[in-house]
């Protein structure tokens, strides 16, 4: 094992890549080589060190302490003499010292208990003995050495662990029926393939904790005689990726992946296989289509892949943060799992909080914990102050629930009952300028986007759902709308072959049980009441408020603003292609929506 003088963590944020963390982490490995200090000097990434947004890119030096800021490859060579060569900071591209928060360090909020999360930016990802030294692979030990496949299984359903994927089915029933299918051989698949918008759970697990999921993979390859397993990840995680592959060849090293397993005579391995970005192959034998290396297609169930999946033979398939609860819930006991969730929904839950909240980001909460908790003692509340207008829990396929749906519980049954769905974990959240029938268009041409089109509900349904919205956002909708959009989406429910299509109207269904005065403006007063929708809205310029500095008239694509300057000046309704500039340059708020 190699010793270092100094440890290098280089911050690998998704911000901090985008701003060049990689041509910074390069430049640093050659000036390192360059004074030959590749021996001394050792480099890692870790997600997170600073704030992305003000100091990455930048690294922490240890044992030094020593924080480097707003860094570009011209920057490292300076540093690297300075401090590794001459043994003094660079001060000018060093942080200043200041006392750091609980909220910078990821440290959880009140009504947070992370389970899932509670390694990520505390371990190096990339490092297995990081993983090995907060009890890694003690489950998988544990299992091997102790318990029968039929145990395993059984602490799983007296768990009452769900699939975090979205539907909430049983995950030791899953698994039971997979160890009950007389072919062979069974495989065990992991869903990464996160497509939601704005979700990004999944990912962040398989950046900052690669081997809880591979560890409880391992764990339910166990329980369902399976010995090969594959991880469909999307190619737009290339960091994910990277690390997933890194973790794999150091299972594979430790003796925890591959022969004979920790000497149980158990073998199991583990691939990724890249997707190609199709929301569709979140669907389970999508999913299964891809990798077998045909169209990402939903196939017909059943029979389901318990029975005949992969290439025809038992297949088990739960995504990413249904396997990393497994070691945690094998080695810390059924009491401690338990005690956490609702009634039925047992454990945490991951959510991707994002959209008009104070704070945005990964929270993790007990299953149970009410929308208001989550928006408001987690999230902060609304942005700017403004007022609550609704919130879209499950993805694309999800509901929008209103202010009046602010303490419900969040689980599986509850948000059922209420029109939307748990799903994977998105939560977008709607202040009181947000249009719901331009959202329901949005949702409606995501998923209409992203249909496979082979089967004509999804693909000539949610076209046709697409088309009445957009009528109705141009100002052209008709009285006959409503009960038209009721009937597509009620056939593209029944009728459609996957969940996609299954589930593509509920942003229209729950916008009109919750929302439909807003398309009764929209249809019969030729009215968006949020001024969003271009072709319902003017804009003018208050008299009392114009200084006439011309800033609006000079910023106007198409001229469609006069007046002298320091005289008031005026819109032209008819040259006006409402794109907002005039609103956005002027300093004197005299610019209004009508």
């Amino acid at each position: 094992m190699a010793y270092y003088r100094s440890t290098v963590l280089v911050s690998m944020d998704p911000v901090c890549i985008d701003k060049g963390a990689l041509d910074v982490k390069e430049q640093l490995i050659k000036e390192l080589a360059k004074h030959n200090l590749s021996e001394e000097v050792q480099v890692l990434d870790i997600p997170r060190v600073g704030d992305p947004e003000t100091e990455g890119p930048d690294f922490l030096v240890y044992p030094e302490g020593s924080h480097y800021i707003q860094l570009t490859p011209a920057t490292v060579g300076p540093i690297v003499m300075e401090h590794f060569i001459k043994g003094r900071e660079l001060q000018q591209y060093k942080a200043q010292m200041r006392d750091v928060t609980d909220e910078e360090l990821g440290e959880p909020k009140d009504k947070e208990i992370r389970i899932i999360l509670e390694n990520i930016g505390k371990i190096d990802p990339r490092n297995i003995e990081d993983y090995i030294a907060v009890d890694g692979y003690q489950a998988l030990a544990k299992v091997l050495g102790e318990m029968t496949p039929e145990a395993v299984i059984q602490t799983i359903l007296d768990s009452k662990l769900r699939g975090r994927g979205g539907a909430g089915f049983p995950t030791g029933m899953k698994w039971k029926f997979a160890r009950q299918a007389p072919d062979t051989p069974k495989y065990m698949v992991c869903n990464a393939d996160e497509g939601d918008p704005g979700a990004f759970m999944n990912r962040k697990v398989l950046e900052g904790d690669p081997h809880s999921v591979l560890e409880g993979m391992t764990i339910g390859a166990y329980a369902v005689g399976a010995n090969q397993g594959y991880i469909y990840c999307r190619a737009e995680y290339p960091i994910a990726v990277s690390t997933l592959n890194i973790a794999i060849k150091q299972a594979r090293e430790y003796g925890l992946l591959g022969k004979d397993i920790l000497g149980s005579g158990f073998d199991f391995d583990i691939e990724v296989r890249m997707g190609a970005g199709a929301f569709v192959c979140g669907e389970e034998t999508a999913l299964l289509a891809s990798i077998e290396g045909n169209r990402g297609e939903p196939r017909v169930r059943p029979p389901f892949p318990a029975s005949k999946g992969l290439w025809g033979k038992p297949t088990n398939i739960n995504n990413v943060e249904t396997y990393a609860n497994v070691p945690k819930i094998i080695l810390r006991g059924l009491e401690w799992y338990t005690s956490m969730g609702s009634e039925k929904s047992k454990g945490t839950k991951t959510f991707a909080l994002a959209g008009d909240v104070a704070n945005t980001g990964l929270i993790e909460v007990p299953l149970g914990t009410t929308l208001r908790e989550i928006i408001y003692d987690i999230g902060g509340g609304i942005k700017e102050g403004k007022a609550f207008k609704a919130v879209q829990t499950g993805g694309p396929m999800g509901g929008c629930l209103p202010a009046s749906n602010l303490d419900l519980p969040v689980d599986y049954e509850t948000l059922g009952a209420a029109g939307s769905i748990m799903g994977s974990g998105g939560m977008i959240v709607m202040d009181e300028d947000t249009c719901m029938v331009d959202i329901a268009r949005f949702f409606m041409e995501f998923t209409q986007d992203e249909s496979c089109g082979k089967c004509v509900p999804c693909r000539v349904g949610t076209r046709r759902i697409l088309e009445i919205l957009e009528r109705i956002c141009a100002g052209k909708g008709v009285p006959e709308d409503i009960p038209l959009l009721r009937q597509l989406c009620s056939e593209i429910i029944q009728d459609s072959l996957c969940g996609l299509g299954q589930g593509a109207p509920n942003p229209v269904i729950s916008t009109m049980k919750h929302f439909m005065d807003e398309y009764e403006a929209h249809i019969y007063e030729k009215r968006c009441p949020a001024k969003v929708c271009r072709s319902l809205i003017t804009f003018d310029i208050l008299p009392e408020k114009c200084t006439g500095c011309t800033v609006c008239a000079r910023n106007c694509p198409v001229s469609a603003i006069t007046g002298e300057r320091k005289q008031t000046h005026v819109i032209n309704t008819e040259i006006c292609i409402r794109c907002g500039i005039c609103k956005q340059v002027c300093n004197f708020d005299a610019v209004v929506i009508k």
